[in-house]
């Protein structure tokens, strides 16, 4: 009788099933990697809609202040972007603590032609960036009617 390994799919190197992938997140979180971390300050959800006189942006970006966003246009190219940086200190009799905190993203988007860049607005709401981009009025035609000569 000949016994063949066969590797599982389903098993991981943990043995609970869970993928490779799921394993390295898992980890990064209770060893305090910063991969994770990174990847989701990179990362922030933002709703888009149109309407008929404006683009409004939703940016889910809550602990920040107003004063850490910053929003550029450059070359009809839109930067959203926040940084934060906290520091902690205490010190008491037997020891003294110390902790650093960083956060930051950065989002860009290529405005469309019809964006009047003179009349953005944006305005920071319970942890939601509101930004308002508004469509340029486009001139009536005026109806001219020409009489043949």
């Amino acid at each position: 009788m000949t016994l063949v390994k066969v590797n599982n799919p389903q098993k991981s190197r943990n043995g609970f099933g869970l993928s490779p992938l799921f394993d390295e997140v898992f980890n990064d979180l209770i060893h305090g990697g910063s991969s994770f971390k990174s990847a989701l300050a990179k990362n922030v959800a933002v709703n888009i809609q149109e309407n008929e006189s404006d683009f409004q942006l939703e940016f889910a970006a809550p602990g920040f202040d107003k004063a850490d966003f910053k929003i550029n246009i450059d070359n009809k190219n839109l930067t959203v972007s926040a940084e934060k940086k906290t520091e902690v200190t205490e010190k008491e009799k037997n020891y003294s603590r110390k902790e650093f905190s960083y956060n930051s993203f950065s989002r860009n988007f290529t405005l469309p032609e019809n964006i009047n860049e003179e009349g953005i607005k944006a305005e920071y709401k319970n942890g939601i960036l509101f930004v308002e981009l508004p469509k340029l009025t486009e001139a009536k035609k005026a109806v001219k009617e020409i009489s043949v000569a």
